[in-house]
C-alpha cells in the first residue's frame, strides 16, 4: 500500500479550521428532515430534534466534547519497503476499526507542515481514552508518528460524519 495518499500537501494548516468550519455546517440528516418554513419572510429554518439530539450526545447549543489527535512525525520513521507498507496497511485498519466502533469521528491526511502529518477527532471522555486508542496504531507503536491531544469542542452533528462518508464514497478510503 503506498504511503503517498498520506502525505500529499493539501495547501496549510488554515484549511484545517475550514475542514472544521465546514463539518460544523453539516445538517444532520438533512435527508430525512423537512426544513420548516418562516411564513413571514419565507426562510426555512432547522427544526430541532430532541432524539438525535441526544443519540449524538449534543448539550442544548448542540455541541459536544471530542478529543483532538495531531499525528506528528516520530522520531523512529521505516524506511521505504515491505515494513513500512505493512504499518500503514494496519495503520488504515485500525482508522476504520475505530470508526465502526463509533470512537474515531474522522481522520485525515495534513500537509505535513512542521511536521504535522495527520489528525484523528475522537468522540471519548478523556484525553487518557484517546492516549489508550491513539497507542493501537502501528504508526505510533513503531515510531513513525507521535501524537498530540486537545481538548476539543465542536458540533454533535460530526457524529454523523463516518455513516454520510460512507454514502458518498465510491471506493474504501
Amino acid at each position: 500500500m503506498s504511503t503517498r495518499m498520506f502525505l500529499m500537501p493539501t495547501r496549510t494548516l488554515p484549511v484545517l479550521a475550514t475542514l472544521v468550519a465546514a463539518l460544523h455546517a453539516l445538517p444532520a440528516q438533512a435527508q430525512a428532515m423537512a426544513p420548516a418554513t418562516n411564513e413571514a419572510s419565507g426562510a426555512t429554518a432547522p427544526v430541532y430534534d430532541a432524539a438525535l439530539a441526544r443519540q449524538l450526545g449534543a448539550d442544548e447549543r448542540g455541541m459536544r466534547p471530542y478529543v483532538l489527535a495531531i499525528l506528528k512525525t516520530g522520531p523512529t520513521p521505516v524506511p521505504a519497503g515491505p515494513e513500512r507498507d505493512a504499518m500503514f496497511k494496519g495503520h488504515f485498519d485500525n482508522i476504520r476499526r475505530m470508526a465502526a466502533e463509533g470512537t474515531l469521528v474522522t481522520a485525515g491526511p495534513l500537509d505535513g507542515q512542521e511536521g504535522r502529518r495527520g489528525l484523528y477527532i475522537f468522540a471519548v471522555p478523556s484525553i487518557e481514552a484517546a492516549r489508550l486508542l491513539t497507542a493501537t496504531d502501528p504508526v505510533i507503536a513503531k515510531g513513525e508518528m507521535v501524537a498530540e491531544f486537545h481538548r476539543f469542542y465542536g458540533s454533535a452533528a460530526l457524529m454523523l460524519v463516518n455513516q454520510t462518508h460512507g454514502r458518498i464514497s465510491q471506493t474504501a478510503p
